[in-house]
């Protein structure tokens, strides 16, 4: 008998959390966040990261894990949560992933098996210095199967896609990349009634991040940690410094958080979709 887990999974502001919560209260669980920003430290508005009284006790794993200068990637994540799994196993508690890296999911619960390769930091570095098209552009060239794959996904996943073919020095698509999934997956989406819906909730939480503090959350993070990669790369963060930058108003960079957020949650129903055994979660 595989081991039993929730997957929880979403697009931003789609209702995860608040949902991953109230099956983990249900069914005597513990919640494992598969979210690639919230296991940073300090990075807590943007990320739209759960506050204790959010968590309503229920215990939450990999969520300010590492500090942001840190390169976590899906392998980090997928062994951490190997183990966050193993642990609430033994209390006898239900594991509940949630989050909405497309990613994470898939490298843990579905039967993608991800290479091992080390990080090559100056090929890594050249990569970024390219836009997502020319990158896609790329990898379409090397690896088109691939390509299909990830060109729905972020830059920085891109980049991956590139620097693990490069190192290798052959597609992706030729390794054995399929494995048998090791657990026993339930895959719930919070009901989405329509885009507009979404969308409308993605905007509210912009404006309640500024009533958060948002703009005083960047430049504490900037004077911390100056313009590393996982800082000005995360969405929230690099519209904020526009406008520290004096490159834009204060509604400006607002308008473009929205933006960039709905686009991602538009990328993120894309990725998710196309799993046929994610289904509408509805308590009703």
């Amino acid at each position: 008998m595989k081991p039993k887990v929730i997957a929880v999974a979403g697009p931003t502001a789609s209702g995860k959390t608040k949902l991953a919560i109230e099956l983990a209260q249900k069914y005597n669980g513990e919640v494992i966040s598969a979210d690639s920003r919230l296991v940073y430290k300090g990075f807590n508005i943007a990320a739209a990261k759960p506050t204790t009284e959010e968590m309503q006790g229920i215990k939450h794993h990999l969520i300010d894990i590492v500090e942001p200068e840190f390169d976590y990637s899906a392998g980090d994540w997928m062994k951490d949560a190997k183990l966050a799994i193993e642990e609430i196993l033994a209390k006898g508690k239900l594991p509940i992933i949630a989050g909405g890296t497309g990613l994470y999911f898939r490298v843990l619960l579905e039967n993608y098996n991800l290479p091992e390769v080390e990080t090559n930091y100056e090929l890594r570095e050249e990569l970024d210095k390219k836009d997502r098209e020319e990158l896609l552009q790329e990898l379409k060239h090397l690896d088109f199967l691939t390509y299909e794959r990830v060109k729905d996904g972020n830059k920085r996943r891109i980049v991956r896609a590139l620097e693990m073919i490069k190192t290798l020095k052959k597609p992706l698509s030729e390794l054995s990349l399929l494995k048998e999934p090791e657990y026993d997956v339930d895959w719930v989406m919070p009901v989405i009634k329509s885009r507009e819906e979404l969308y409308n909730r993605i905007n509210k939480r912009v404006d309640t991040m500024v009533e958060l503090g948002i703009v005083e959350e960047t430049r504490s993070l900037l004077a911390k940690h100056g313009r590393i990669k996982n800082f000005v790369c995360t969405i929230g963060y690099q519209e904020i410094l526009t406008f520290l930058d004096g490159q834009s108003t204060l509604d400006e960079a607002l308008d473009k958080l929205k933006q960039h957020s709905r686009n991602y949650a538009k990328r993120q129903l894309t990725w998710f979709r196309k799993n046929p055994k994610l289904k509408d979660y509805c308590n009703c």
